[in-house]
């Protein structure tokens, strides 16, 4: 089972939309069944979760959680291709590639009785729906275990912090005029990037933290006005702010909602992901894939936000670690195809030793350290 073959594969499918995510969950599914893994549909709306598992019921308990879901793209981006060592396509790198990886590893994990492995797939992590989240849903649901890994792109490094997400829709107002005669007006359009440029420069911008060089803004999207010949009255936008972990959501809230002119519609925070590198479970990934990556696998922080804060939630240690590439919701985003290889063997390694490392001292180790809760 070729990880690259799959990967391409999947990457036919074009997962922006509902027709193609039912098209993808179907083949996912029926790809795990022909192995004989045994997959249960989970139904949200419209779309499908999928999970999985492999080996025995007791025992340490690992999971492998991935997305099937694309940001949107040109047709021909669902069109693979390979050059060198890259394979390029939507959703190569983010995650398709590192999905395809993580099937195939799960069934290379299916000889073993030492590990239970779950397999957790989800098809909205790119979602703009904020209010609900499969992984949230499964996670609740009781679908965890002593050590997640969710397979962003991380260029075989592991994340163990993610930065949090602030998502404001502000609102702006201006008073209308004729468009020939625009200095009788107040353009909402202007003030709200005027707003976007004070918001961009308040002091939280310029902080740093041990694994992170700033936060991020950036505005997502601006609409405004409803004739070209008209000064626009009123004027909605969405900023997205990634912050660090250290830093208070609520605070910088409140430092927007202090600005004039503005209206906070709507906001939503997303909360950072952190997990101590000195983990045991972090420890033993990264040596299993620095076995593998000439010593270069080391923690480090995932500017992205992450699902495995769903994890971490309900006290489970969780990082992300993915394949190599890069060009992530660009228009030529690709995943190494080498690395692809190396990710397969990293996780299997991974989940092969940790029977004989943790012995008796996993609920323990779990109770310890386990992320936010």
């Amino acid at each position: 089972m070729d990880e690259r073959v799959l990967a391409e594969r999947l990457i036919t499918y074009d997962t922006s939309n509902v027709e193609g995510l039912r098209g993808a969950a179907g083949f996912i599914k029926g790809w795990l069944e022909a192995r004989e893994i045994a997959v249960t549909a989970h139904q949200y709306g419209e779309r499908y979760a999928l999970t999985a598992e492999v080996g025995p019921k007791e025992g340490p308990t690992l999971v492998f959680h991935g997305h099937y879901d694309v940001v949107p793209a040109r047709e021909e981006q669902f069109e693979p291709r390979v050059q060198g060592d890259r394979l390029i396509g939507r959703g190569a790198y983010d995650m398709k590639g590192g999905l395809a990886a993580m099937m195939c590893a799960l069934h290379d994990l299916t000889d073993q009785d030492e590990v239970r492995v779950r397999f957790m797939c989800v098809p909205d992590e790119e979602s703009e729906e904020i209010d609900s989240r499969t992984s949230d849903a499964l996670v609740k649901a009781g679908h965890v275990g002593d050590f997640a890994i969710t397979g962003e792109p991380t260029d075989l490094h592991v994340g163990v912090q993610a930065k949090g997400v602030l998502m404001v829709r502000i609102q702006v107002f201006g008073t209308s005029a004729h468009g020939s005669t625009p200095w009788l007006g107040d353009n909402a359009v202007l003030k709200a990037i005027d707003v976007f440029r004070r918001i961009e420069s308040m002091p939280f911008t310029l902080e740093s933290s041990e694994l992170f060089d700033r936060p991020s803004v950036n505005l997502g999207r601006i609409v405004g006005g409803d004739a070209p010949n008209k000064v626009p009255e009123e004027c909605a936008m969405d900023v997205d702010i990634r912050y660090l972990p250290e830093q208070d959501p609520g605070v910088l809230l409140a430092q927007i909602r202090a600005l004039p002119d503005v209206n906070v519609a709507r906001a939503f925070i997303w909360p950072p992901a952190r997990v101590s590198p000195r983990n045991e479970y972090v420890l033993a990934l990264c040596q299993a894939a620095s076995r593998l990556t000439d010593g270069e696998s080391v923690s480090v922080g995932r500017d992205g936000a992450s699902d495995a804060v769903a994890f971490q939630k309900a006290g489970v240690p969780a990082v992300e670690f993915g394949p190599a590439g890069g060009g992530h919701h660009g228009p030529d985003e690709w995943v190494s195809i080498d690395s692809l290889a190396l990710y397969r063997r990293a996780l299997v390694d991974f989940a092969r030793g940790v029977p004989e490392r943790f012995a008796d001292t996993v609920t323990d180790l779990r109770a310890v350290d386990g992320g936010l809760a």
